[in-house]
């Protein structure tokens, strides 16, 4: 039985009559005492020139949460938004690194995207770290990308592998004029020396010729060290949701299992159970809110379990009625984020639209 046992607020604006402050895409990591840390974007509206990445932090077990402050400073030159997202890592029990991107806004009226296409703005790839669970951070480090995206999208926190190398999972996006040289596949960029450089990546995904756009993905390493990923599949000329596929990896240097879930997912995310199955979060085509997926991974198959609704507070997402770029503005919730806890509970944060404010809530789930 999937069951929800507790639920609370992140942040969500104290003072709405006053101010716009709106949330998106949490990201959340446990330390081993028992404090928690969590990410999110603020801005006043989806696209605004404010749009930043914040921190708050919980000492009670996610009970409260400090209020938000900023990851980071803005870069010195051109005007920037941000957005990054974050991992512990094994180098030390204080450390954190952070991966996102820069958008380079120009034009102060400009969109990030070119609605009603989903043609990028000039973007870079950055890392950040911290060596005291967040607090403080070193300088922005520019990833230099092993091919054009020309942009790329900022979906997933840096996976760290049982074999030291880490990955980062995105997706290669096409640019503001829609050139796609690459096409827009899931894939993961690769690091062999702790994120100092990024000389390789591997394709998840790839339906581009199908004109079948691949994203926000979820990529985790199962026990028996296999790499497990799903994503996000959408018709690029008639934005119709595909069923959700998966792909296994034997060793992180390829995918070649592929298959499908049994369910029809947006931003769907992962993570394994301590009995060995995996939980699925994601947004349904077809119901509202939120839901959840208890799976078995046995040999090469995805065998679905249980679904149980999450959170239902809002309908569903994109349908293809209209532009990607328009559906993809008025999205109401998402981004489903999920942590293991000592006691086998799983904590689960997402961003959610309600009484017309964007807030990050956090639900504790148990899986009988």
């Amino acid at each position: 039985m999937i069951e929800v046992v507790d639920s609370g607020l992140v942040y969500r604006n104290p003072r709405p009559e006053l101010r716009s402050r709106h949330t998106w895409h949490p990201t959340i990591v446990r330390f081993d005492d028992g404090e928690w840390l969590c990410t999110f974007d603020i801005a006043e509206a989806d696209v605004a020139l404010d749009y930043r990445t914040y921190k708050s932090r919980s000492t009670d077990d996610g009970r409260t949460w400090s209020a938000p402050e900023r990851v980071f400073a803005d870069p010195p030159g051109r005007p920037t938004t941000h957005s990054v997202r974050i991992s512990r890592i094994s180098d030390g029990p204080d450390e954190v690194v952070a991966f996102g991107g820069l958008n380079y806004r120009d034009d102060p009226e400009g969109h990030v995207i070119n609605v009603p296409s989903i043609g990028y703005v000039e973007m870079e790839l950055i890392l950040l770290r911290s060596h005291d669970r967040g607090r403080t951070w070193g300088a922005i480090e520019r990833i230099e990308p092993p091919l054009v995206g020309p942009a790329f999208e900022v979906c997933h926190a840096i996976v760290e592998l049982s074999d030291g190398r880490w990955i980062a999972p995105t997706s290669t996006w096409m640019g503001w004029n829609g050139d796609a040289p690459n096409g827009m596949n899931a894939i993961s960029l690769v690091s062999h020396d702790r994120g100092r450089t990024w000389p390789e990546y591997v394709t998840e995904f790839n339906r581009w010729a199908e004109r079948k756009i691949h994203w926000e993905q979820s990529v985790i390493q199962l026990r028996d060290g296999r790499l497990l990923s799903v994503a996000w599949v959408v018709d690029n000329d008639t934005g119709e949701v595909d069923a959700t596929p998966y792909a296994l990896s034997p060793d992180g240097t390829s995918f070649p299992v592929k298959g499908h879930t049994g369910f029809r997912g947006q931003t769907t995310k992962l993570v394994e159970l301590p009995d060995g199955r995996v939980l699925a979060a994601y947004r349904r085509d077809d119901q509202p809110g939120l839901w959840a997926t208890t799976a078995r991974i046995e040999g090469d198959r995805w065998v679905n379990d249980e679904t149980a609704p999450l959170w239902q507070g809002a309908e569903s997402g994109m349908t293809g009625e209209r532009s990607r770029g328009e559906e993809l503005a008025q999205l109401k919730f998402g981004f489903p984020q999920m942590v293991v806890r000592p006691d086998g509970d799983v904590m689960l944060v997402f961003w959610c639209q309600e009484d017309c404010i964007k807030n990050i809530r956090w639900l504790r789930i148990r899986v009988s």
